[in-house]
């Protein structure tokens, strides 16, 4: 690998980093960073602001000034073309005489795909594609995973003891793991635009699903309740909050869901013939709203219900060293599979250890 090849991967990291700064707080935009080169020395950093702009590339030309004039900009997503909310970037690294533009992978979005490559070139701007592309995909999944298949990425989060139970029979559930495998739990919610619980969870722990973490200052989290039946109760923590952070009841045409709605909740109604199909078109209004990631927290119904529908992208394990047994909760749902193949499929990506709990994060194995 060449001198230039590897300072324009070292400069492109810095940039991935920057983006991953406000991940889960972009959306429906996502989460992009830039980093201006000049000289070998970085003299701008930017990256995607709380709900989606200022724009990285703004952002570093803006702490660049009239430096940038002969600068190369790294930026981890292709800059947009287009008028939207703002000026289109491209036109801004064009504006500030940027040299070389060296870009992670093309953006798909149908409103730039190509079109920002396109107005660089034609301005005499050199274009580099491709450095760490997998390593940017990978970053914005939700992003693609919204553009290409029009659903936010899933990452199912699970706190179960060794024999993957989260209760016991009696539904005491407190607490299966320690304090501190609990705390970064909840840090974990802050790269997710939105938690997602079932009804069930609603009524056994009654959660507030806020993102409480000492120094965060993102928008609140998008709190989704999957409720066929409208059973969420009205004077639940979630529904009497539900004006103060944007709460989703996704229930089926029929349920009864007005004083919820009367309390501020949006109701999505969603059709399936059973939980997996319900999952499937949930997904799709989510995207359609805008959402890019998603954290599933409970129950084993609607775990099961997004695994059989083959939706879950990550999982985030917590496991407490404790055995409950066969008559407790299990921590995912019945999934009705017929022979051992059609298993859902993950691989191990990293473990953590709080305390005495360790924490797993898997990713979906695709063959």
């Amino acid at each position: 690998m060449s001198a230039v090849a590897v300072a324009d991967r070292d400069f492109m990291i810095g940039a991935l980093s920057l983006a991953a700064r406000n991940l889960g707080d972009t959306w429906p935009n996502p989460s992009v960073g830039c980093v201006i080169v000049k000289d070998g020395a970085v003299i701008g950093r930017g990256w995607t602001q709380s709900g989606g702009r200022p724009h990285a590339e703004t952002e570093a030309l803006r702490r660049a000034g009239s430096a940038a004039k002969g600068a190369d900009a790294y930026v981890t997503l292709e800059p947009c073309s287009h008028q939207g909310k703002t000026p289109p970037c491209a036109d801004a690294l064009i504006a500030a005489g940027i040299a070389r533009v060296v870009v992670a992978t093309i953006d798909k979005n149908p409103n730039v795909y190509g079109g920002g490559l396109k107005k660089l070139q034609d301005a005499g701007i050199a274009v580099e594609i491709g450095v760490c592309e997998a390593e940017a995909r990978r970053l914005n999944a939700g992003f693609f995973l919204k553009i290409e298949q029009n659903r936010p990425l899933f990452a199912l989060k699970t706190a179960t003891t060794l024999d993957g139970r989260i209760a016991l029979a009696s539904g005491d559930s407190q607490w299966i793991t320690g304090e501190a495998a609990r705390d970064a739990g909840k840090s974990l919610r802050a790269r997710y635009d939105a938690i997602l619980v079932g009804s069930g969870t609603v009524l056994a722990d009654n959660p507030m699903l806020t993102c409480r973490v000492p120094g965060y200052a993102g928008r609140p989290k998008v709190r989704i309740v999957m409720d066929r039946r409208g059973r969420t109760p009205p004077k639940s923590v979630i529904a009497a909050t539900a004006r103060e952070a944007s709460t989703w009841i996704i229930a089926a045409k029929g349920a009864d869901c007005a004083a919820l709605e009367a309390q501020g909740a949006e109701i999505i109604t969603v059709s399936g013939k059973d939980d997996a199909e319900f999952a499937v078109n949930a997904a799709k209004e989510l995207a359609n709203r805008g959402l890019t990631r998603v954290m599933i927290e409970g129950g084993g119904t609607v775990a099961a219900a997004f695994l059989k529908a083959d939706l879950i992208d990550e999982i985030a394990w917590f496991r407490a060293p404790k055995v409950i047994g066969g008559d407790g909760t299990a921590g995912i749902g019945a999934l009705g599979l017929g022979k051992l193949s059609e298993s859902p499929a993950f691989k191990h990506r990293e473990q953590l250890v709080f305390g005495a709990d360790t924490l797993d994060f898997l990713d979906r194995a695709r063959t």
